[in-house]
């Protein structure tokens, strides 16, 4: 407590030391030496239940002002069933999953923007050329995007015994990015 009687300072968000990945500690031998949680499948599979994906808002299917239909719940889908695949998809929340999938379906929009109208605009008060307000737009929801997966993919990391190596949600919103400039 500050001198003014206010709560200021203390510890930051984000702040010391990150947590290790589950694998790591089991390669390492848990130097630690505290209780590990394992998620391991493989001696009672016959055991599981499947849970039901939660359903997406109605945001991400909205159809947008230039008519088209926003791809968010495409990808929300997309990115739960492989969540789902690797048993994580009740760590991570419905929420995280939402905002991701609307991040980039935000970003395949301006993407389709700058191929469409370029690289570049006229400036509103002198006429002369300068950087479409797409491309700025879309580097931000780039960065967002990639923020966004980072957080889904270090739970993932932290839950799973064993390293993954497989195709991501992430590499396929590439290859959607790519068909959506060719129109398909």
């Amino acid at each position: 407590m500050a001198k003014d009687g206010t709560n200021r300072g203390g510890a930051r968000i984000g702040a010391g030391a990150k947590k290790k990945p589950l694998a790591d500690k089991i390669a390492e031998g848990n130097p630690g030496k505290r209780t590990l949680t394992v998620i391991n499948f493989d001696d009672r599979a016959a055991d599981l239940e499947g849970q039901a994906m939660p359903k997406p808002s109605k945001m991400l299917s909205a159809v947008q002002k230039d008519g088209k239909a926003l791809v968010a719940e495409d990808i929300y889908k997309e990115t739960w069933e492989w969540l789902a695949e690797r048993g994580c998809a009740s760590l991570v929340s419905p929420q995280l999953l939402e905002r991701y999938a609307m991040s980039v379906a935000r970003w395949i929009q301006c993407e389709e923007a700058v191929t469409e109208f370029g690289f570049l605009a006229k400036h509103p008060t002198t006429g002369s050329a300068i950087q479409s307000p797409y491309v700025a737009m879309s580097q931000n929801f780039m960065s967002q995007t990639n923020r966004l997966w980072m957080e889904i993919y270090q739970i993932v990391k932290e839950n799973c015994a064993t390293e993954y190596n497989g195709v991501t949600p992430m590499d396929d919103t590439m290859e959607r990015l790519l068909r959506a400039r060719k129109g398909s």
